[in-house]
């Protein structure tokens, strides 16, 4: 993996916001919480949503440093499905106190641009401020999807740092 260089940029909410959730504009939509995920299953998830975009991180941690982190009792993952198939996932990680962060957060390829994204990131989002948190946070890269930083902003989000920071990329001609 060759390191690229790319700018974060670091998103908080300090309050709840007054979100209204939008439409789904699908049938048959669901949010559940997932049970607990082994290794190889969270990774399928995490890669078929993540991959477009240079997500590694997880896939550098060993299988069971993977699953103390993906099940902790305060860390939530949320499975997006459409007509019982899945669509996407959000993980929320409780636990450092009186914080939330909203980990990772995406669709897979073919439900991208069909309203999804906004009805799931409202309902995280939601779901998140359950809890009273004093804080809820995200970070994203111009790595990620062209909409991520705006569809964060929208919901209520604001940017309190940026960074430009290595990240490690697959190489393209390996």
């Amino acid at each position: 993996m060759a390191p690229v260089s790319t700018k974060t940029t670091y998103l908080e909410m300090l309050q709840s916001p007054c979100l209204t959730i939008p439409s789904s504009n699908q049938e048959s939509v669901a949010i559940e919480r997932s049970g607990k995920l082994s290794a190889t299953a969270y990774r399928s998830l995490y890669n078929s949503v993540g991959s477009d975009y240079h997500w590694t991180d997880r896939n550098l941690l060993r299988d069971d440093e993977l699953e103390a982190i993906v099940q902790h009792s305060l860390v939530e993952i949320f499975l997006l499905t459409v007509k019982g198939r899945q669509a996407g996932f959000a993980e929320l990680d409780r636990r450092c106190a009186g914080q939330i962060e909203l980990a990772y957060f995406g669709l897979l390829p073919n439900y991208i641009g069909l309203g999804l994204g906004k009805y799931f990131l409202s309902w995280i989002v939601k779901q998140a401020w359950s809890y009273a948190p004093d804080r809820l946070w995200v970070h994203t890269c111009d790595l990620d999807h062209r909409a991520a930083l705006s569809n964060y902003e929208r919901v209520g989000f604001r940017v309190y740092d940026e960074q430009v920071l290595p990240q490690h990329v697959e190489d393209e001609q390996a």
